[in-house]
């Protein structure tokens, strides 16, 4: 493989490189994704999305999703409204609903008239065992019907709802978004040695019973525009402790999506779009690579 079509897209700000696997086979390394998603030696992206050809009967396509730093994750919600966009886009389906394999299970996905994308984004698990979170000599407490633990973070203590949304999140309830620590305190909650394998750091701010802010550093990423599966994890950690109602629009640096959760599956709506497309020489890929990660 020489030549590598892409598409570059983004939703809410949260942007992407989306390959078609399916017409041109791909493997790639570690290395490779980090070179391809480095804003300054490669196309840029916070995460690569590959369409493929699924592995079970009832789902149309397979989705895998790569962080910045060359590592698979298990779901994105702003990307997954990029896919379905993309796969309309090359001609790939002209279905409307599709059903979609990701790392742990199916999601299905529906390209609205108005052009939006609606997103079946699953039941949120709220057992730390699941997340994985280690609750090993620490205890919790209570707000509303949502489950709060301490995080000690270099002297300090921060209390944080601990869910998976198919990837794990730690979201905490801040007065002012643009005040919050993002940088540094996201930093320290992904590593945190209680995450196994690491964690999304969210930072909400309830601005009415309707609207919340949100910022989040995301693991492998850093802080980003907008993360679906953040807004999804926020949502639903204030309408646990009473703060909003569903539907509730979650408004992030990048744009804007909107939750609805009523307990059991959540959907999640906003939009998406392509930015441009290209072809990019993968001659000029490293081998291994020393970029930042």
């Amino acid at each position: 493989m020489q030549k590598l079509q892409f598409a570059k897209m983004q939703g809410a700000g949260n942007d992407f490189i989306v390959l078609d696997g399916i017409r041109q086979p791909l493997t790639l390394t570690p290395a490779q994704i980090r070179w391809l998603a480095d804003r300054h030696f490669g196309i840029g992206a916070d995460q690569i999305l590959l369409v493929e050809h699924p592995s079970r009967a009832d789902a149309d396509f397979k989705y895998r999703i790569f962080n910045a730093d060359g590592g698979e994750v298990e779901h994105c919600g702003n990307g997954a409204r990029c896919f379905v966009k993309f796969v309309h886009a090359v001609g790939l389906t002209h279905k409307r609903q599709i059903n979609v394999e990701v790392q742990k299970g199916l999601i299905r996905l529906t390209l609205q008239e108005n052009g939006e994308v609606c997103v079946e984004m699953g039941a949120p698990l709220f057992d730390p065992a699941c997340v994985p979170f280690d609750t090993a000599q620490i205890d919790s407490h209570t707000e509303g019907n949502d489950t709060l633990w301490p995080l000690e973070l270099g002297g300090k203590r921060v209390w944080v709802s601990v869910l998976s949304m198919g990837n794990p999140h730690a979201v905490q309830q801040v007065d002012e978004i643009e005040m919050a620590p993002v940088s540094h305190d996201g930093a320290l909650i992904e590593a945190h040695s209680r995450f196994a394998q690491r964690v999304n750091a969210g930072f909400m701010q309830i601005v009415r019973r309707d609207m919340i802010k949100l910022r989040v550093y995301e693991r492998g990423a850093g802080e980003t525009l907008a993360c679906g599966t953040g807004a999804c994890a926020a949502a639903v950690t204030a309408i646990r402790r009473g703060l909003v109602d569903s539907p509730v629009t979650v408004s992030m640096r990048g744009g804007q999506v909107t939750i609805l959760w009523e307990g059991a599956e959540i959907y999640m709506v906003g939009s998406a779009m392509t930015v441009f497309n290209g072809e990019i020489d993968m001659l000029d890929a490293p081998a291994s690579s020393n970029l930042p990660v």
